[in-house]
């Protein structure tokens, strides 16, 4: 059965795929990616041109690791029940995501917070100053990707207390497609954080 569900949304995935919010996200992917991918690389410059000291991650950098996994797999849930047009089961997985959303956040403020007390402060250490500057940049956007699970979650509560609106919310090829981007942009962002974290990990080691 959930063969079917994944051939229907491949399916309407492969109609829309040139559709104006497809054809967006990818190019804010890309873009988003190479972003990144400077900031590092003018790191490894920077620090090799100026014999700077590696940094060591604070422990939760790696257990944010698992908490953005969680947040994806529960974005991957929502979808499913979206699919198998399970109201509970897809609320309950929109509103996971968002508190595991908030508890990534909340654990990346103390996770700064140990960087600080440890004496890593932006304006006396660069290669702090650029830890930062990445993982800040990274919190901004999955902080920019919670509105729109608001709104998923608002609507799921608001349009889904009736057999007939239950009906049209989930038949709906334009939300299927809008939660389907939703989901890739935080698959996106766990795999960017994934790459962040090994990145200064191997910087590290490279002492």
């Amino acid at each position: 059965m959930n063969e079917t569900y994944e051939e229907q949304d491949e399916s309407e995935y492969r109609n829309l795929a040139f559709h104006p919010l497809n054809v967006l996200l990818t190019l804010s992917l890309i873009s988003l990616g190479a972003i990144f991918v400077t900031l590092t690389a003018a790191f490894v410059y920077t620090r090799f041109e100026k014999g700077l000291e590696p940094i060591k991650l604070p422990n939760l950098f790696v257990f944010n690791t698992l908490i953005l996994l969680a947040s994806s797999a529960t974005m991957v849930w929502a979808k499913r029940s979206y699919l198998q047009d399970n109201t509970r089961n897809y609320q309950f997985a929109l509103l996971s995501t968002i508190a595991i959303s908030f508890l990534f956040m909340g654990l990346q403020f103390v996770a700064w917070q140990q960087l600080f007390n440890a004496g890593s402060v932006i304006n006396k250490d660069v290669s702090t100053s650029y830890l930062y500057v990445i993982s800040g940049l990274h919190f901004a956007h999955v902080i920019g990707g919670l509105p729109f699970l608001g709104i998923f979650l608002w609507k799921a509560y608001k349009k889904m207390r009736e057999p007939v609106s239950v009906l049209v919310y989930f038949s709906d090829p334009e939300k299927r497609l809008r939660l389907r981007l939703l989901t890739i942009y935080w698959h996106f962002l766990d795999g960017l954080w994934i790459y962040l974290v090994l990145f200064f990990y191997v910087n590290y080691l490279l002492q």
